[in-house]
């Protein structure tokens, strides 16, 4: 599996390294989002391509990440298509100064393509074993994932919806799958690695990459998700009053509090 790593890792820096470049031209770093989702497709790709004997079980996960990645691409490009940089990025950049070009290349681009390969971990597991027969860790993996996957897409679809609709300028989205999360679609994206975390415990050392789910489960949890957009709405009185009835993360029925949860 090392030396499988090693190439995802060439092939990963490569790619980030081109996105990076594109961005510098485009002078916005938030097309580093776009690259997040396809960065997974090229690294299970990779795994495929330099495996020799892939079986269904990793054809399977090679189709599950392909399906999940281009959504996740296409909302997020037509999504900001017609916006400018995206705040965050554009107050890292002024807050880099002379050097936000080099640290844009190392704590967005190469971070981002550090943080594929750890999540992939599973994936690439699947993808180089050998062992052939699908069991109940496949099946329930499996509807995880579409579960998760179903949370993501239709809670961005619910949110984008929400957002063009121009009376809701400045409100705050609490209809639809949004009622019982603050966050359906990064519950969903972490309950469908934990899916395909799932379908890893069928092949051998697979239960071994759990660094993958819990990296990602983390990272919306911890650092980059929750956290940094909830962040923006700390003045916000109607956030507030929606922050105290709906569950954070884990989809829940509305009460008096579940912040916590």
């Amino acid at each position: 599996m090392l030396n499988l790593l090693m190439i995802e890792i060439i092939v990963v820096v490569i790619y980030m390294t081109m996105w990076f470049l594109v961005a510098q031209v485009l002078k916005r770093n938030d097309i580093a989002d776009i690259a997040w989702g396809t960065g997974f497709i090229v690294t299970a790709l990779a795994a495929v391509i330099f495996t020799a004997g892939v079986t269904p079980r990793g054809f399977l996960v090679l189709l599950l990440v392909i399906f999940w990645g281009m959504r996740l691409a296409c909302h997020i490009f037509v999504r900001n298509r017609r916006k400018g940089e995206d705040s965050r990025y554009r107050k890292w950049r002024q807050e880099w100064g002379k050097y936000a070009v080099i640290r844009a290349y190392f704590q967005v681009f190469l971070l981002q393509g550090l943080l594929i390969i750890v999540i992939s971990l599973p994936v690439t597991a699947i993808i180089m074993s050998a062992q052939n027969s699908f069991g109940a860790f496949d099946v329930f993996g499996v509807c995880i994932w579409f579960v998760g996957f179903a949370f993501e897409a239709v809670g961005d679809y619910q949110l984008m919806k929400y957002k063009r609709n121009p009376a809701n300028k400045g409100k705050i989205m609490t209809q639809g799958l949004w009622k019982y999360t603050r966050h359906p679609n990064y519950f969903g994206e972490v309950a469908l690695w934990w899916g395909i975390y799932f379908i890893a415990l069928s092949v051998p050392w697979g239960w071994a990459t759990v660094l993958g789910p819990v990296t990602i489960t983390c990272l919306i949890l911890k650092v980059s998700g929750i956290p940094l957009l909830e962040e923006k709405y700390e003045d916000n009185p109607e956030f507030q009053i929606y922050r105290k009835r709906t569950s954070a993360f884990f989809p829940l029925p509305p009460g008096k509090e579940k912040q916590s949860c």
